[in-house]
């Protein structure tokens, strides 16, 4: 299987994974902070990204898709890295943990914790953002080039879009058009639950971050992590949406930190905030 990824940086390694119709340009605004204390390894997923197709074909299921990820490591020396993820990489990252192949997970927003209408209306939300991307290029291109149309498109994805500057916010556009892999894994998405029982003897750190404003898996996903892994750290991340990194840089990269235990580990008892409740998530423009 042919995987590109970025390497850099020295110590433990950490391996970064994106979510669907995304890229590993996703971890760029963490990307140094965590190669001052760990070797990072930021990946394209098979169909995503530069990464193309399996010959074989997309995996049917989760199951498949971490059994094509263990050789990949095996391959690039890894023995047991701490992995970090979020959206499909979150639960990615949940899933190696809860086979013994990681020594830490951290998951922001990680898919399996929805109900199949929130797995139903996540999936329509980013379909139709995919529907978007598929504007001729030099179109988008100006069009991103207003903070307003940046904010509009992209406020499904993160609390503060106008970060993004306009070159990544059309190669991020760019990546959800060229995901060969998309509509394989939303279809694989739709019988996938994460089991909490697999992950429940755990010994190893694991740390779940929700972002409060997160558009696509709402917060209150993350009262059914906190329920069905008592042993986990659970945290809310104040305004951030479902990729936290562009957000909140710092607080992401120190979770991340933390769980791998590069840093001394902050207590964090921030709640949902009174907008992000699970009745005001289906509210947003595009």
């Amino acid at each position: 299987m042919s995987i590109h990824f970025r390497r850099a940086g020295s110590g433990e390694p950490l391996v970064l994974i994106h979510g669907i119709g995304h890229r590993h340009q996703a971890w760029e605004p963490v990307f140094d902070r965590l190669t001052a204390h760990h070797e990072v390894i930021a990946l394209d997923l098979p169909g995503f990204g530069n990464s193309p197709v399996p010959g074989t074909g997309m995996p049917a299921d989760m199951a498949a898709t971490v059994a094509g990820v263990l050789p990949v490591l095996t391959e690039w020396g890894l023995e047991r890295p701490h992995v970090a993820g979020y959206s499909l990489g979150g639960a990615i990252a949940l899933e190696l943990a809860a086979t013994g192949a990681a020594a830490s997970a951290t998951a922001f927003s990680p898919a399996g914790f929805f109900t199949p209408a929130e797995r139903r209306r996540a999936l329509a939300i980013l379909r139709m953002l995919r529907a978007n991307s598929y504007l001729p290029t030099p179109i988008m291109r100006v069009a991103l080039r207003s903070a307003y149309l940046r904010a509009l498109c992209f406020a499904p994805l993160m609390a503060r879009p106008t970060l993004l500057d306009v070159e990544r916010a059309l190669g991020d556009a760019l990546a959800l058009r060229r995901g060969l892999g998309f509509n394989a894994v939303a279809r694989a998405a739709r019988d996938y639950r994460f089991d909490c029982l697999r992950l429940s003897d755990a010994t190893v750190p694991v740390t779940i971050g929700w972002g409060d404003r997160d558009r696509i898996f709402g917060v209150h996903q993350a009262e059914r992590a906190r329920a069905g892994l008592p042993a986990a750290r659970v945290v809310t991340l104040p305004s951030c949406g479902h990729v936290p990194m562009s957000d909140d840089p710092d607080l992401v990269a120190g979770l991340i930190l933390e769980t791998t235990g590069a840093v001394p580990r902050t207590e964090r008892t921030v709640r949902p905030s009174p907008t992000s409740v699970a009745g005001q998530e289906d509210h947003f423009t595009l």
